[in-house]
């Protein structure tokens, strides 16, 4: 079976960088706090935190974002829906259309910024939600059309 066609939003690597940065801003400031509550803050513990977090830092924001970018994949047929995710361990998901319980569709602060969406179908599996991540808002409304549209029309239980 060939792998999904379509990729998330061209700004999905944005959203991840935005969210990789605002955890990486978290244990800066947690290590200036640290740093000026031992009153000297060039020991080599401070300047090993310092310098482990200026180095992971660019790679997790900018290196991660453009890795998940290039694996991500999703696509919707009237069998199935088909997802192609992750940057270290990737996660390949097949779920059937006669499986489909609900699609829901997600949009967090970042989101809204950026005009992206995230659409949720669960499905009657052990494995949990198909995920598809950083969709523009109008691809996303108009998957969640055309998913309840073909569900609609599958014969099955969803169980």
């Amino acid at each position: 079976m060939a792998d999904p066609a379509w990729r998330p939003s061209k700004k999905a690597p944005l959203l991840w960088g935005f969210s990789a940065a605002i955890g990486w801003g978290f244990l800066l400031l947690g290590q200036m706090i640290w740093a000026g509550l031992s009153g000297d803050p060039a020991t080599w513990p401070h300047i090993a935190a310092l310098v482990a977090t200026l180095v992971l830092a660019p790679l997790h924001i900018i290196g991660v974002p453009l890795w998940r970018y290039h694996v991500h994949r999703w696509e919707i047929s009237d069998e199935a829906v088909y997802t192609r995710q992750g940057w270290f361990v990737q996660e390949r998901r097949i779920a059937p259309i006669s499986r489909v319980q609900t699609v829901d569709t997600t949009r967090g602060p970042i989101d809204r910024l950026l005009g992206l969406s995230t659409v949720t179908v669960t499905t009657a599996s052990s494995a949990g939600a198909v995920t598809i991540t950083a969709l523009d808002e109008d691809v996303a409304d108009r998957t969640v059309r055309e998913l309840t549209d073909i569900a609609a029309r599958t014969r099955g239980d969803a169980t």
